[in-house]
């Protein structure tokens, strides 16, 4: 029998929890940020209009999201540059100005609509003028996104993707049907019409969001460069251990993302739909309709959900808007340097999320424009997938990390998802 040596019981013992959790970033911060408030509206209205009827979305998009954004973060770990980066190596440049435009279009308009709900939500618990909050929310985003090293903003960042937990705490507090919620995603209702369409193309345009590839792709090099690591194209070490941190990592951040979506579909389908309320225009309205429907607690987590994901979204749209614009201008881009040393890129990131405050005081109706702006997601997002994953496919690019058959089928599948529903809606709405 054999005692242990003294440098045996110095050796750490890694607990599988801590050793899971190491395996969580990127992934996991992009799957929570993409529950913006713009997609609580959208997943609100979903329940509220169709009830149980548009479940089976959430629960079809999960595979093809995991797809993409895998994609995204193998592009970023690959190449060691982001989707811009990598575009202007092998697009011509108006394909290039044209994916930049529509990103950065797409995410100061919902920066508009997500800054223009909290501020409606602290309006809800507190009173007050919710375009000042609004304004003052997006000073501070902007502030801290510029000012905060990345190193320590994004341990900020995963701790307020505990923030969404008070959907899945929601569910608890009201009845709901399971048996009747189960059968309509085994055996989906469809609808041919534009307000059903329209609510689709919403709801697959906040799941499957631009910002959220950009911004994955771009933590993937971000982390990278903090460890002082190489690319995986120029070198095979840990290659294993980073395929397989990916594979969690995104796994375990669209999990999340759709079984929040789900928590909160659920949640106004058992409670608003029932009751007939059948129009949600915003998260804060949401939250206000379940307060005597569902009760203070529900309405509370509600409204407090929508200011947590807001404060974690904010900064990702408004940082993937940065990364974008930098690339293209070659300028320098990293959350982890310091403001002077990457003018450019801070300024994109600070003018997005201010524009965006500032679009609270125009006469933009804000209730308008919180659910167009995941329906516009939904049709800026073909195009930069299709980009995306003719990047992802070229030798050139990741050697012999370029995609195999399954990741490429799941993610030009989840492409044409994206492309039949936006084209479904322009056909309805000339029938």
């Amino acid at each position: 029998m054999s005692f242990p040596s003294k440098s045996d019981k110095k050796r750490p013992i890694h607990h599988p929890i801590s050793v899971f959790l190491r395996l969580l970033g990127p992934g996991v911060i992009a799957g929570a940020a993409d529950d913006d408030p713009s997609g609580i509206a959208t997943y609100s209205q979903a329940g509220a209009q169709f009830g149980f009827q548009q479940l089976w979305s959430v629960v079809l998009t999960f595979p093809f999201m995991v797809a993409i954004q895998l994609v995204a973060a193998r592009i970023g770990r690959v190449t060691g540059k982001g989707v811009i980066a990598n575009a202007r190596i092998i697009y011509p440049e108006w394909v290039v100005i044209t994916l930049v435009l529509l990103v950065v279009i797409a995410n100061t308009i919902n920066i508009a609509a997500d800054l223009a709900a909290m501020g409606s939500a602290i309006t809800l618990i507190i009173g007050g003028p919710s375009p000042i909050y609004a304004l003052i929310l997006g000073v501070f985003c902007a502030l801290t996104e510029v000012f905060i090293p990345y190193r320590r903003y994004s341990h900020v960042l995963k701790w307020l993707t505990l923030a969404l937990f008070v959907y899945v705490a929601a569910v608890f507090t009201i009845h709901i049907e399971w048996i009747e919620a189960v059968h309509a995603i085994i055996k989906p209702a469809f609808e041919i019409t534009t307000d059903y369409l329209l609510v689709i193309v919403a709801v697959f345009g906040t799941t499957i969001s631009p910002y959220v590839f950009f911004w994955q792709t771009a933590q993937e090099v971000e982390d990278m460069q903090l460890a002082r690591e190489q690319p995986l194209v120029t070198q095979s070490a840990d290659r294993r251990h980073h395929l397989r941190r990916m594979a969690v990592d995104t796994g375990v951040g669209m999990a999340f993302s759709n079984g929040i979506a789900f928590c909160i579909m659920i949640t106004t389908a058992a409670t608003l739909h029932q009751a007939g309320v059948t129009t949600i225009a915003t998260a804060a309205e949401a939250a206000e309709a379940l307060r005597p429907l569902a009760g203070p607690l529900t309405f509370a987590l509600f409204s407090l959900g929508i200011i947590g994901t807001g404060l974690l979204a904010v900064p990702v749209l408004a940082g993937s808007a940065g990364y974008a614009v930098a690339e293209a201008m070659q300028w320098r881009s990293s959350l982890e340097l310091k403001p002077l040393r990457a003018r450019g890129f801070y300024a994109v990131v600070a003018a997005a999320t201010l524009i965006g405050a500032a679009l609270g005081f125009t006469a933009i109706d804000p209730i308008k424009m919180l659910f167009w702006a995941a329906v516009i997601n939904g049709f800026v997002a073909v195009p930069v997938m299709a980009a995306m994953m003719i990047m992802a496919s070229r030798v050139s690019l990741m050697g012999q990390y370029r995609l195999g058959l399954g990741v490429a089928m799941a993610g030009w599948a989840a492409t044409g998802l994206m492309a039949v529903a936006a084209g479904f809606l322009i056909w309805s709405m000339f029938v």
